[in-house]
């Protein structure tokens, strides 16, 4: 059970496929708009309601871009959230009433901790992201920089505290509706807290290592890829082929204030670099012309990225995750939430010159990153030295071993 944009989804088609290889029966329970995401997987899919990308480009997910803090953002993003939660909860319902375990993203971990009490079913957590409190760096989901160690964890808590309010209501009445006791979410997490409840994280720790502090039963087991499958595009395929290796830019689920300005932008920062590029539409609209520039629109990042000369991305967690998988330099261009984090943790291993915030995003500043990571062969070596250590990692077999000892329990 997952919710929200692209990147909330994708990894668990691909652990979903993993797991339907060593014999289990899997559904994808999550936003219709992501059916096709599990085609020819073996996975099930069942839809909920609502369109987080027509949510994004509502009145509402364009204020997002009025907020000039991480905290901000993320308070506007929880009541956006917030008024539709509970339309998720009919379908969450339907679909857990047929199965043994459910496998819980962050994203709805606390209306669907409430579902498995109610049912009297296993659960197990399942994190793209760093989301429990620690002393070693601020919560990603707040984009703020790291703080003192008690600060971050002061920090952690807060925002968990903010992202539990969003299901408020949902889970009270879904409490309510399986005959369940009243009970705050902060009363049921501790009790999670306290019973050591499984939460395996679906990152590298060559990446972004397990936290000392952490308690028990809280894993980093490596990435989840997504399950991809086709060919790229003739036109891609014949771009690719006419020239040197191109710069792949994109923003993924992001969206941004004006698409055009930044695309123009975009389209000069490469041609002062000397560059050509591929440049991915996404949910924000980039478009751009030209022999020495295509347009495209979503296509397997694992068959595209490996050919790149380097990519420009969002540095969403997905995203971030599929261009270390490719080896290949990187230039992040975080847009809000957990973006500051994992473009953060691309500068420190290496693999990217600097990041460009998009709000002090320039021209001459993306050409300026552009020269420094296609020219500097460290940023590539280091790329490939982590990519070698992300193919040697199992992250599906830890996962297979809790839902087994959840169901034994």
């Amino acid at each position: 059970m997952t919710a929200g944009s692209r990147g909330d989804v994708a990894p668990f088609t691909g652990l979903g496929a993993e797991l339907v290889a060593a014999g289990h029966d899997v559904t994808l329970v999550t936003h219709g708009l992501f059916a096709s995401l599990t085609d020819g997987s073996g996975v099930r899919f069942h839809a909920l309601p609502v369109d987080p990308k027509a949510e994004s480009h509502s009145d509402r997910g364009r204020g997002l871009h009025r907020s000039g803090t991480g905290m901000g953002k993320l308070l506007r993003v929880m009541a956006l959230a917030k008024s539709v939660a509970g339309q998720l909860t009919p379908g969450l319902v339907e679909a857990a009433k047929d199965s043994d375990v459910l496998v819980l993203s962050g994203a709805i971990a606390p209306l669907g901790c409430a579902i498995a009490d109610g049912l009297g079913l296993p659960s197990v957590g399942v994190n793209l992201q760093p989301v429990h409190p620690t002393g070693e760096f601020a919560p990603p989901m707040a984009g703020l920089r790291s703080l003192s160690r008690t600060g971050n964890r002061l920090a952690g808590h807060a925002v968990n505290a903010v992202i539990e309010r969003i299901f408020t209501d949902a889970a009270r009445d879904v409490r309510a509706q399986l005959g369940l006791p009243p009970s705050s979410l902060a009363a049921t997490r501790r009790a999670r807290e306290r019973g050591r409840w499984p939460v395996l994280h679906g990152f590298s720790p060559h990446i972004v290592p397990r936290p000392a502090d952490w308690r028990p039963g809280l894993d980093v087991v490596g990435y989840w890829w997504p399950h991809e499958t086709g060919r790229l595009p003739a036109e891609l395929e014949d771009f690719l082929a006419a020239g040197p290796a191109p710069v792949y830019v994109g923003l993924g689920s992001a969206t941004v204030p004006d698409p055009g300005r930044l695309s123009e932008q975009i389209v000069r920062a490469l041609r002062t670099a000397g560059l050509r590029g591929v440049i991915q539409r996404g949910w924000a609209g980039l478009t751009a012309t030209g022999d020495d520039i295509l347009t495209i629109g979503d296509v397997p990042h694992s068959r595209l990225f490996p050919r790149m000369a380097a990519v420009v991305h969002h540095a969403g967690a997905g995203t971030t995750a599929a261009g270390l998988r490719a080896g290949v330099p990187t230039v992040p261009v975080p847009v809000q939430f957990d973006e500051t984090f994992w473009a953060a943790r691309l500068t420190a291993l290496g693999t990217a010159p600097r990041a460009l915030p998009l709000p002090r995003l320039t021209a001459a500043r993306l050409a300026d990153a552009l020269v420094r990571a296609t020219s500097d062969p460290s940023y590539r070596e280091r790329a490939g030295t982590l990519a070698a250590r992300l193919a040697a990692e199992d992250a599906v077999g830890p996962v297979e071993a809790a839902l087994r000892r959840a169901l034994d329990a």
